[in-house]
């Protein structure tokens, strides 16, 4: 073939597959999308009469969870530190769902002061809309912090370790009993598949020596599924079931502290999932008529998922629910 051909060819060739890849995506894109969306709770359970609370309820997967709540028919309280996002969050639900059993409730994960007074307003039955309130179904530990730049709690606790692990472990000892009473109830904790880059440093547990953010969350995450694993251990034989999941990575506002990572998520949002996909194992954790009795698991995409070795580690689990206890100055048996 002369040189000039064979130049022609290859460029022919080239222009060919510079063609027919953006084609190929476009046709894959449906299946792409569909892949990326995950699992879908198909749960048609209704929950009338059931009292579910579920923090950081304000925006992304955990207003999302609270949405489908609502129009199931339950009592939903979006217990959140913003009050004024989360107003506005929950009267975008109420009107939508036409539940007007949304209620509004401050609740500072990063401080055990503001932990101990929304429980013992809720004990109290002070909640606006349900006075004489005496069940609890329903508790969702949603709420989270990715990223942060190094900082402590108001109790000072590392940011992540604080708020995503120490804050919703007081929330729920404080709240345990009454879901004990109101049996059967379920314990939901969102995790994430970031566990398995996490360890827990007992030497360090507030990384004062060493502190990397992306591995601080890891650890946190790792926490929450070992304290799902203990918790559920421990209330073996009471109907409240304790089970921890992974969202997926979703289109949310946990980025808001790397302005590197929220500019990665916006250029890949078509392979993230909506908040609406990413609330959909806590939702199927929630609601599932399967998981009645199922206790101590893991979920990825509405099904069983593999967690790290780590997370499987039951003497870490143990330790870590009597560090956690000390911290918190509690003592729970």
């Amino acid at each position: 073939m002369e040189p000039a051909a064979a130049m022609f060819s290859c460029w022919g060739a080239a222009l060919g597959v510079a063609i027919s890849l953006p084609v190929l995506l476009f046709l894959a894109a449906p299946y792409i999308r569909r892949y990326v969306a995950g699992g879908q709770c198909k749960s048609t359970a209704k929950l009338e009469g059931k009292v579910a609370i579920i923090t950081g309820a304000n925006t992304g997967i955990g207003k999302e969870t609270a949405r489908d709540l609502a129009r199931r028919g339950a009592r939903v309280i979006v217990a959140c530190r913003d009050i004024a996002k989360a107003e506005a969050a929950a009267s975008e639900i109420r009107a939508e769902t036409g539940n007007q059993q949304v209620i509004v409730k401050k609740l500072d994960l990063a401080d055990t002061k503001s932990i101990r007074e929304f429980a013992e307003k809720f004990l109290a039955g002070c909640l606006l809309f349900l006075a004489e309130e005496k069940e609890l179904h329903i508790l969702i530990n949603n709420a989270g912090v990715m990223l942060c730049p190094y900082s402590k709690t108001a109790d000072g606790f590392e940011m992540h370790l604080g708020v995503n692990h120490l804050g919703h472990f007081l929330l729920t000892f404080l709240l345990l009993e009454r879901l004990k009473q109101s049996a059967p109830a379920r314990i939901v904790n969102v995790s994430s598949l970031a566990h398995y880059g996490g360890r827990i440093r007992f030497h360090d547990l507030h990384s004062e020596k060493s502190y990397n953010r992306g591995l601080a969350y890891c650890h946190s995450k790792l926490a929450n599924v070992l304290f799902t694993r203990e918790l559920a251990r421990r209330l073996q034989g009471t109907k409240v079931t304790a089970n921890a999941l992974h969202p997926g990575s979703v289109r949310s506002e946990l980025m808001r502290h790397s302005f590197v990572m929220m500019w990665l998520w916006k250029i890949f949002s078509f392979f993230l999932k909506t908040p609406w996909e990413g609330a959909q194992t806590s939702v199927y954790c929630a609601v599932a008529e399967e998981l009645d009795s199922v206790t101590g698991q893991y979920f990825s995409d509405c099904q069983p998922a593999s967690v790290s070795p780590r997370g499987r580690d039951d003497e870490t689990a143990k330790k870590l629910w009597n560090v956690s206890c000390e911290l918190l100055g509690i003592q729970w048996d």
